[in-house]
């Protein structure tokens, strides 16, 4: 009930400019400050601890639900969805781990935010395998990494090259291309209209580039990856350590034949190692990040209650 009533406090519904506005004035914690409020929130429950961290991210929540702009949902019920999942975080958020709420934070706000859209967004129903989710998030970003502009159909050179970055079907990339280029808005659409006047999409869309508060969640996230990354490869003997890192993890890998002569095996007793390497290491990993209680970004692991993440 307490965190119903913190959502609705700060909801973004009635007045979207004004929210935005306000929620500038929460200051943003120290590290130090925000582990002492979480150990009171975790241990006692104080709920004057809980909405100071609350109300800390709200601009992190809103930064997150403008990167969902292009999928013609009003802007305030995307921040919402975010502010949930952000309920949701600080309920299951373990402060002894040692991260920062952000790092944990931004996988459940991004899961509320995908499944609201995945509801929403069409009468007619998408698909729901990972796959899916992962082309209908992630089609518009590789198209304008590989300068895929053309207007309708894609060029069969680019439909193959998102089909092959996502491990997709050619045939789900050509029909949510269709989908998504149907539903394109300008970003003169009128979004809400108050007392200072219309507001259209362009005059809240963020400014290129990354801006502190992302790039500070972003290294977080890093560090906790390389964390848990080196705990898995800990698991692993260090032959099988030496050649995962050597195939997988090294760019070009190096080749069988040269690993061969190296290590005095056969190419094919290689193969087999790195194989088994790999399964090990995926095997750990899952069980780390599921302790972690965070998803697995390259495994795709489900958040708790059935959310999922699409990175």
């Amino acid at each position: 009930m307490f965190k119903d009533n913190l959502a609705s406090q700060f909801s973004p519904e009635k007045n979207l400019s004004k929210y935005l506005e306000s929620i500038r004035r929460f200051p943003i914690l120290t590290k130090e400050e925000e582990s002492a409020l979480a150990f009171r929130w975790s241990s006692y429950e104080d709920r004057d601890a809980c909405e100071r961290i609350i109300t800390s991210h709200l601009r992190l929540a809103a930064s997150i639900a403008l990167k969902y702009k292009g999928y013609g949902l009003p802007m305030a019920e995307l921040i919402s969805e975010g502010n949930l999942g952000m309920m949701h975080a600080i309920k299951k958020f373990d402060p002894q781990r040692g991260f920062r709420f952000s790092t944990y934070a931004i996988w459940w706000i991004k899961a509320s935010i995908q499944e609201y859209i995945l509801r929403s967004w069409s009468l007619v129903k998408l698909g729901t395998t990972a796959a899916q989710k992962k082309l209908f998030f992630n089609i518009r970003k590789i198209k304008a990494q590989i300068h895929a502009f053309e207007e309708g159909d894609l060029s069969h050179v680019h439909v193959k090259e998102i089909a092959k970055r996502l491990q997709v079907t050619e045939n789900d990339v050509i029909h949510m291309n269709r989908r998504l280029s149907s539903e394109d808005q300008s970003l003169n659409v009128p979004i809400l209209n108050d007392d200072k006047g219309e507001y259209e999409w362009q005059d809240i869309l963020k400014a290129e580039g990354i801006n502190q508060e992302d790039r500070l969640s972003e290294k977080e996230q890093q560090e906790f990856y390389k964390y848990l990354t080196r705990d898995a490869l800990d698991s692993l003997s260090e032959r099988e350590r030496y050649i995962l890192v050597q195939r997988r993890l090294t760019s070009p890998p190096t080749v069988l034949r040269i690993l061969s002569l190296e290590l005095g095996v056969s190419r094919e007793r290689i193969r087999q190692i790195e194989v088994r390497a790999f399964e090990k290491l995926s095997k750990t990993a899952r069980n780390l990040f599921a302790e972690a209680k965070i998803p697995n970004p390259l495994l795709g692991n489900k958040l708790g209650g059935g959310a999922q993440i699409i990175v």
